[in-house]
């Protein structure tokens, strides 16, 4: 049986999702990008040739390349879970009940491509009237001809989001926005009935529990050891989220602590691995610009007290040293200029993904963030991403480790 398992953020990187750009980001346009969650559409076939360069640095790094498409099409040949994805997906609360029951009916029989093309890809009212009878549905009659049914899953992209592995089981994420909430359908098909997944004995840590306010997106989860979680109380993960992730958690004695990060509400900072990702057992690389957060120690309780929670004193070196279990850590800076410093943050300079310890790989543009690396002693392997970043993610939000070597 395949090993899963992700035990730090540092560790040798042996397999890893990630999702080349597709239909899904021909669809991103000026005037959708803002509901989509981009700033700017893509020149997408830019955008595949800078994320084939991605994956073939990852490759040069050790790792097994698994493509998010090509999972989510082979489980979609199970009758199993094609059913569970077509209800989960086209439920009344959404799309009305004679709309869903439609493109249920629909798509029951299509075939593999078309049916990823679709819960992917998105729907037009006009691709609909083009391929299946016109549902009785108001829903579906005030649409106009090019106003999507279905919305295409343009955050696929950043595969780290909708799921996290954490130890050897894994968190199937809520996520914030509507736009985002239909990736974890996909991912729960993936990890139950594919063959990769089905049968392995992973734990499952949340199962996308769309509750009042507890959101969580894995941008916002760095595993910092086999023992500790950093979590950013963000723009996208709540406080609730996170103490319901510890309490399971720590009912498995799968952890012993959790440090929840408070980001500043910002755009910019739209989790907590836009400011902040390691890339050493020891080291962190930061936004020199960031606010002191308030940061608090999550710990398990007893039957009168289920969770401990103790606000941490001291900057965040010093929390990030309590998470980590030890006396002391090291911040790698940019040390230019303030200018660059901020453009470097807003083009993912922080968001780095480690494929081993004190080797990482990074956007190529973010020449103040490799400056500071390299005399750091990390190794950066640099790769393109003018186009990739458009959509305010890196090389960390754009891969989800599923295995890694212990440290």
């Amino acid at each position: 049986m395949p090993r899963l398992s992700v035990t730090s953020e540092v560790g040798q990187l042996r397999r890893v999702i990630v999702h080349r750009p597709g239909i899904e980001l021909a669809r991103l346009t000026p005037s959708n990008s803002e509901e989509l969650l981009f700033d700017d559409s893509l020149w997408l076939e830019r955008a595949d040739e800078e994320h084939d360069a991605f994956a073939d640095a990852l490759r040069g790094a050790g790792a097994e390349v698994l493509y998010f498409d090509q999972l989510l099409r082979e489980t979609l040949t199970s009758t199993g879970a094609r059913g569970w994805v077509l209800g989960q997906t086209f439920d009344d609360r959404t799309f009305g009940p004679a709309l869903a029951e439609a493109l249920q009916s629909h798509l029951a029989h299509a075939e593999v491509d078309e049916l990823y093309n679709v819960l992917v890809g998105g729907l037009t009212k006009q691709e609909a009237l083009d391929r299946m009878p016109v549902p009785q549905s108001v829903v579906f009659g005030i649409a106009h001809p090019y106003d999507f049914l279905v919305t295409p899953l343009t955050n696929h992209l950043f595969t780290r989001d909708a799921t996290c592995w954490i130890g050897d089981g894994v968190s199937v994420n809520s996520m914030k926005h509507f736009a985002r909430r239909r990736e974890a359908v996909n991912y729960r098909a993936i990890l139950r009935w594919h063959p990769l997944f089905a049968g392995t004995g992973h734990r499952v840590w949340s199962e996308d529990l769309e509750t009042g306010n507890a959101t969580i997106e894995g941008g916002d989860v760095l595993v910092i050891s086999p023992d500790a979680l950093l979590v950013g109380i963000s723009e996208r993960t709540t406080p609730q989220a996170i103490e319901r992730l510890a309490l399971r958690l720590f009912a498995d004695n799968a952890l012993k602590r959790i440090v929840a990060v408070r980001l500043p509400a910002r755009r910019a900072f739209m989790h907590l691995d836009t400011v902040l990702t390691m890339v050493d057992p020891e080291s962190f690389l930061l936004y020199a610009d960031l606010p002191q957060p308030e940061c608090y120690l999550i710990e398990p309780g007893d039957m009168d007290l289920p969770l401990r929670t103790t606000r941490l004193d001291g900057d965040l070196a010093s929390s990030l040293a309590v998470a980590l279990g030890i006396d002391s850590v090291r911040i790698l800076s940019t040390q230019q200029d303030y200018f660059a410093r901020e453009r470097d943050q807003w083009h993912d300079g922080c968001n780095v993904l480690a494929v081993a310890p004190g080797t990482v790989i990074g956007y190529e543009r973010n020449q103040a963030s490799i400056a500071d690396l390299r005399a750091g002693g990390i190794e950066v392997i640099e790769v393109p991403g003018s186009e990739l970043g458009r959509g305010r993610g890196g090389p960390r939000c754009m891969s989800c480790p599923i295995e890694r070597d212990p440290l």
